[in-house]
């Protein structure tokens, strides 16, 4: 699987990293230009991290009922798969721009190397995270918490449009974790979910970022940092 998720002519994905807390709609503008460039030839892969102010997005099979407190944060409809999640500070957002026509065009493959990034990532900070049948992201064992609890920390939701994905990961960093309660969590009322800072790895968001970049390289393939002008240019 690690072969078919690396492009034959190993051309570098552009690694952006954006300093600032970036509005959801200006993003989601932003990436789909990206990825509509891509998907023309007219522009190289990209991995875009950010963060967001707090906010819920609603994914393509979100039910209302799992939307509990409708007025606390905006709530955006984000044209990804899944169901509701929540952005805010603290969260390290990546989203992935690939050309799967140069990786292999298995959607199911490239997601499942989504999850093994993230699991890969973790490990570098002594966080066993796992896959789980029927439960798109990674999740912890927490058997303190009780028998069988299991606490998702780091959430998946990708699109693909003309074998090109969007949308993508979200890590969690240090976020206010009450965030969460004003939704049920990708539609998993019976599980919670937790965090870096709440497991007790005290890490700054650059530190997550060299992490991923590195666990990124050895699934996908190389990357070149590029500044977050690049992104807007290309599109």
């Amino acid at each position: 699987m690690g072969d078919k998720l690396h492009r034959g002519d190993a051309r570098p994905v552009e690694w952006i990293v954006s300093d600032r807390l970036v509005a959801y709609p200006d993003a989601l503008e932003q990436m789909r230009a990206r990825a509509a460039t891509i998907a023309e030839g007219r522009a190289a892969e990209a991995v875009w991290l950010i963060e967001h102010p707090p906010l819920y997005t609603a994914g393509t099979s979100a039910s209302e009922s799992d939307l509990l407190a409708p007025q606390r944060f905006p709530v955006y409809e984000a044209g990804r798969g899944g169901q509701y999640t929540y952005h805010g500070p603290g969260q390290r957002v990546a989203y992935v721009m690939l050309d799967l026509r140069e990786r292999g065009r298995d959607v199911r493959c490239f997601v499942s190397g989504l999850e093994g990034w993230l699991i890969d990532t973790l490990a570098a900070f002594n966080v066993t995270a796992e896959r789980r049948a029927g439960r798109i992201g990674v999740w912890v064992r927490r058997p303190e918490k009780g028998f069988d609890r299991e606490d998702k920390i780091a959430a998946i939701g990708v699109r693909v449009s003309r074998w090109v994905s969007f949308h993508g990961i979200a890590l969690n960093v240090s976020p206010d974790l009450s965030h969460f309660g004003g939704i049920v969590p990708c539609g998993i009322s019976d599980q919670g979910v937790t965090s870096l800072e709440d497991l007790g790895q005290i890490v700054s968001m650059p530190e997550v970022d060299m992490a991923l970049r590195s666990a990124f390289e050895r699934r996908f393939g190389p990357t070149a940092a590029v500044p977050h002008e690049a992104l807007v240019s290309a599109a």
